[in-house]
């Protein structure tokens, strides 16, 4: 659950969480068209891997030229078959990049405005990030809808689909920490109308809690 002692120095902040391929950047476009900042580790992960950056060459030292592509950009398919084969390799990853992504992360909060803030952190059962938010949006889906996804999107095979979703926690353990649920299992006329009823709730939050 979110932490019940904000500090005033800082603006109202939701979590957004879910599985890989649940529809987290769907339902944060959705609050980003109302006005929100959001702010998407997701995108900080892939802006810190960029070509010169300090985390590719430390990625490239670690694992390989086998994760290069020959632009010189991350091959992120290599990469992935790399650290969900192997759970000490994918700590080692993890230890280079989440401390530079909660960083920008902390940075970009601090300069967005608005009555709240929509920070997205796909990982976040699992994170020390998860005791900076006011509160907890997962974005759920079943598994099966999950797996469909994932296998569209990134041209997984099934067997490694189900061992990233596998190395995520479980759907459970993200409902176990959500203070809020939005479903999202294909019609997003309701997931809009869920999103609408929860900013004017976020909204309404967010000015009791700075009075």
């Amino acid at each position: 659950m979110g932490s019940n002692s904000r500090r005033a120095d800082r603006p109202y902040t939701v979590g957004l969480t879910g599985g890989i391929a649940s529809g987290k950047s769907t339902v944060a476009d959705m609050f980003a068209a109302l006005g929100v900042p959001v702010i998407d580790t997701d995108v900080i992960a892939r802006q810190v891997v960029e070509p010169g950056q300090p985390a590719l060459a430390e990625i490239r030292e670690t694992f390989g030229e086998s994760v290069i592509r020959s632009d010189g950009t991350l091959d992120r398919q290599a990469l992935r078959a790399i650290v969900f084969a192997d759970p000490s390799k994918r700590m080692r990853l993890e230890s280079m990049l989440h401390p530079r992504i909660r960083a920008e992360a902390a940075r970009q909060s601090a300069a967005a405005d608005g009555p709240y803030q929509i920070v997205v952190v796909p990982l976040l059962a699992e994170s020390p990030m998860k005791r900076d938010m006011d509160r907890i949006l997962v974005i759920d889906c079943s598994e099966e809808v999950q797996l469909a996804r994932l296998l569209a999107r990134d041209n997984e095979t099934e067997a490694q689909a189900r061992r990233i979703m596998a190395s995520q926690a479980s759907r459970e353990e993200r409902l176990h920490i959500a203070d809020d649920v939005v479903r999202n299992d294909g019609n997003r006329e309701e997931t809009e109308r869920q999103v609408r009823m929860l900013h004017r709730r976020y909204v309404e939050l967010a000015g009791r809690e700075g009075s």
